[in-house]
């Protein structure tokens, strides 16, 4: 049986690669060019289609960002009529306008054969029942992965976010073997399964999900597999990008392909804004190589990873980058030093006495700012003081190392944080600046 989606595409020699990349790349900056938004910025800078006779010459062009995208809104990078979109998308625009996402019927016949090439990758086959727990509606997740599923020609269960007991309900009644979930709710989905007395590696037929909308630790992702019986592979999408299946991990989760086919990647220092070598960490810049509707050119995600080096034995050979250490935009600065909440998470998950469930609070303390780590016990831990005293010693001196700062940790029982149903809040910042 086939490993490969699409075989020719997925295993095409570097050189064809990117011979094709610069082909696309000269149609999306012709297609760019219709927009209200590109036509200003290509006539500013003196840019046209005519200027890429390489791929090293997309340098040339100017970042998009975020805030190109609300001051555009709604339809200022619009590159074709409207008559001829058929959907849009928008981020949750809780400061200001959202950002909003056209796509043309084509852009969403491409988006389903992305996600279901990305399915297909960690061995998903039209045999599998496929439960989707993500929000349907303006956000990418749920629709991307629905369609995704329907094209691998899988039986899909819409299930949508929340509602944990109804999610049990419709797994073990209707044998679904895989879920599309964020990480912290697979976390709390294992919990339900338990209050409930059913054992996920007994009682169900789950053998895979797809995780993803959250940075998560290695540690987190390991546990989540032991929890619920199940491979966990990492995906990565943003609406900007038409939603999930930008990125995926295949059989050997060992980092997530770009498909290069779809996208070009860049990593630039996202100080300097240039690009930094391979191995090293920066901000992922990606440019639409198949949109129609609304194609962005090198738009800042300020997610921040790396191109891992090597070949990857699975045989693709569309770069891989590293899973994310977070967002250059939610980094903490406590003291001059420089944090990602997903570096707490990997120490705390290091710890089995500790669950899944934790909150970062930076407050101002006298004339200093501090961080207080709450997380909550597992369930059979014990409640010795020594014994939860030394572990709280063990902790601290682990994120005093891997920190360079000293938080206070605090033990809580299990459920005294909220459980998270979507994305979990994992920082609240009360200081006094």
């Amino acid at each position: 049986m086939t490993t490969y989606w699409q075989e020719e595409l997925e295993t095409i020699s570097r050189d064809e690669l990117e011979q094709l990349q610069l082909e696309r790349l000269r149609q999306t900056v012709e297609q760019a060019g219709n927009s209200v938004f590109y036509e200003k910025v290509f006539q500013t800078h003196g840019l046209s289609a005519g200027s890429i006779r390489s791929l090293a010459d997309l340098q040339q062009f100017p970042f998009t960002t975020k805030d190109d995208l609300r001051a555009g809104y709604p339809y200022d990078l619009a590159a074709i009529p409207l008559q001829k979109c058929v959907r849009i998308h928008s981020s949750s625009g809780t400061t200001g306008h959202p950002t909003v996402v056209l796509h043309s019927q084509k852009d969403l016949d491409e988006w389903a054969s992305q996600v279901a090439r990305c399915m297909y990758m960690v061995g998903l086959r039209d045999t599998d029942i496929f439960q989707n727990t993500s929000g349907y509606g303006m956000f990418t997740g749920g629709l991307g992965f629905q369609y995704g599923a329907e094209r691998l020609g899988a039986l899909t269960v819409p299930a949508a976010a929340g509602n944990s007991r109804r999610q049990i309900k419709f797994i073990t009644d209707f044998g679904t073997t895989c879920l599309h979930i964020i990480p912290s709710y697979a976390v709390r989905l294992a919990e339900v399964f338990r209050e409930a007395g059913i054992d996920p590696q007994k009682d169900t037929r789950l053998h895979t999900i797809c995780i993803g909308a959250e940075p998560h630790s290695e540690e987190q992702r390991r546990r989540i597999e032991k929890l619920l019986g199940v491979k966990a592979y990492n995906c990565f999408g943003m609406s900007e990008m038409n939603g999930p299946g930008v990125a995926f991990e295949c059989l050997e989760q060992n980092g997530l392909h770009v498909w290069e086919d779809y996208v070009i990647a860049e990593i630039i220092d996202p100080e300097t804004l240039r690009p930094v070598p391979d191995g090293e960490t920066g901000e992922l810049v990606l440019t639409t190589l198949l949109r129609e509707a609304m194609p962005l050119i090198r738009y800042r995600t300020h997610d921040l990873t790396r191109f891992l080096p090597g070949d990857c034995p699975c045989g693709r050979t569309h770069r891989r980058i590293d899973r994310f250490k977070g967002r250059s935009d939610d980094m903490m600065i406590l003291k001059g030093v420089n944090i990602f909440p997903v570096q707490i998470e990997k120490i705390l998950m290091s710890f089995t006495e500790l669950s899944g469930n934790y909150l970062i609070t930076l407050e101002t303390v006298g004339n200093s700012d501090e961080m207080l780590v709450e997380v909550e016990l597992n369930d059979l831990y014990t409640d010795d003081y020594s014994v939860l005293q030394r572990l709280t010693q063990e902790a601290v001196r682990r994120l005093k190392d891997e920190l360079l700062i000293t938080p206070r940790l605090k033990l809580l029982a299990r459920g005294s944080l909220p459980s998270p149903e979507g994305k979990a809040i994992r920082v609240k910042d009360l200081r006094t600046f």
